[in-house]
């Protein structure tokens, strides 16, 4: 079993000005890529999971979600990072909707990660409710300042 760093996606990774789906938009949060590659140095697996209600409200296509996410993981990737997946949830409601646990369970089973060893790094109390109820065992309240977040690790 391997552990696992889950990341939410806007407001975490990136500045939430509400439903980001064009890449030239999209803006990285500093200390993210410096926290992230401190992640996998201690061998995280690094998974987003993402609520993207914007895709069932008409906002944006999953096919524009598509485009984000490829610039999103390669910008990664250039920084030295592996984003081992992108799980997200385009509707309203559901098992997969935060504050529901159905994004980190469907990770756990994908890449059968120890949720007990795991962190869940999140922007709001539905980002850590969804990582609490599937078992991951930190579940960490993201308020702007990675450096601030290091000992979570």
């Amino acid at each position: 079993m391997t552990k696992a760093l889950f990341l939410d996606r806007d407001g975490t990774i990136n500045v939430d000005y509400g439903y980001v789906h064009e890449p030239e938009k999209f803006v990285f949060i500093d200390g993210v890529f410096d926290f992230c590659r401190k992640a996998q140095s201690k061998g995280y697996l690094i998974i987003v999971v993402t609520s993207q209600s914007g895709i069932e409200r008409g906002y944006f296509t999953e096919a524009d979600f598509a485009i984000v996410t490829k610039y999103m993981t390669e910008r990664f990737a250039a920084e030295g990072i592996d984003i081992a997946d992108v799980f997200h949830c385009p509707s309203l409601s559901g098992p997969d909707r935060k504050p529901e646990p159905g994004l980190f369970l469907k990770a756990k089973e994908k890449f059968d990660i120890d949720m007990s060893a795991s962190v869940n790094v999140g922007d709001r109390e539905r980002d850590l409710e969804a990582g609490r109820r599937a078992g991951v065992g930190r579940n960490v309240l993201f308020e702007g300042d990675y450096m601030a977040l290091l000992s979570a690790l």
